[in-house]
């Protein structure tokens, strides 16, 4: 047998009305007007068929069957409370998660992070770093940084930050190149991930001739260190070395170039970006433009 309910509305003002005894007050606390008030009490007590209010010159008073009512609805409206509450607080714990890549999380992301978190310290964020492309509808992640020409299917994005490229090597490394034929008596270092940055840089200055081997590591994040050890000279994300290039423990060799690339923060146009997402983004931007 199905059960008898009444309007949900009507039942949530005369909970309101019924707990503050005052139509005027309770019209205040939903937002809406007093005529609005009266006409959900006068719905409920037409489904119900009896009276809950007595209007009075002065006011209202709840009937015997009103304040019986009260009674039972208002515990009930207590416990869709504390559970709506907890619901909220459980949403409002959850870890803003972000997928990025490791060189860009090291190299710039985390040196900014207490910047953030003295700004939002409520806001817990849970970092994945991985070269793997995000796919939204597999990956538990609000919000990512990926690096591209801009071009992702079904994703909102905003441009942090362009590539642009120029060798670096130590201080201290054994015979600096003077000019790029100088190359030829250095070792080359390239990250797996990104190959053809020597490849291009080369080309931009139209000496493909120069390209070499080299040693190859797995990420740009150990190329640079290679580099500081003076191992040979690494093709630097300069962008992501400017602590590096600061204290001089890298330096930049010739000319740089920049690429049709750069690091994307990027969402799915299918759901809402969260408000501690959005407060993220807002921040990665804002720390993008003051570097």
């Amino acid at each position: 047998m199905a059960r008898k309910i009444p309007p949900l509305n009507p039942l949530h003002v005369f909970e309101v009305a019924s707990r503050l005894c005052n139509f005027t007050s309770a019209a205040e606390e939903l937002n809406v007007t007093q005529s609005a008030v009266s006409r959900q009490i006068a719905t409920l007590e037409g489904y119900l068929g009896t009276q809950l209010f007595h209007r009075q010159k002065k006011g209202i008073a709840l009937t015997a069957a009103g304040e019986a009512y009260r009674d039972e609805i208002g515990r009930a409206f207590g416990i869709i409370a504390a559970a709506t509450a907890n619901v909220l607080q459980e949403k409002r714990l959850e870890p803003l998660r972000v997928r990025v890549y490791n060189t860009f999380a090291s190299q710039w992301l985390i040196p900014r992070l207490p910047t953030f978190q003295e700004m939002y310290p409520e806001i817990l964020v849970r970092m994945n770093t991985t070269v793997a492309p995000v796919d939204f509808n597999q990956d538990d992640v609000d919000i990512a940084i990926q690096f591209g020409a801009g071009h992702w299917a079904g994703q909102e994005q905003r441009l942090l930050m362009s590539d642009v490229i120029q060798p670096v090597c130590s201080p201290t490394l054994r015979d600096i190149p003077a000019g790029v034929d100088d190359l030829v008596r250095h070792r080359l270092l390239h990250a797996r991930y990104r190959r053809s940055d020597w490849v291009e840089w080369l080309a931009g200055i139209d000496r493909s001739d120069l390209w070499s081997e080299g040693m190859e590591f797995s990420s740009s994040l150990l190329s640079y260190q290679a580099a500081q050890e003076g191992i040979g000279i690494a093709m630097g994300q300069i962008n992501l070395l400017k602590r590096e290039l600061h204290t001089r423990r890298l330096i930049t060799l010739f000319e740089p170039l920049e690429r049709s690339f750069g690091y994307y923060v990027v969402w799915p146009k299918s759901r809402a970006l969260p408000q501690k997402a959005r407060r993220f983004l807002a921040w990665l931007e804002e720390e993008a433009r003051s570097a």
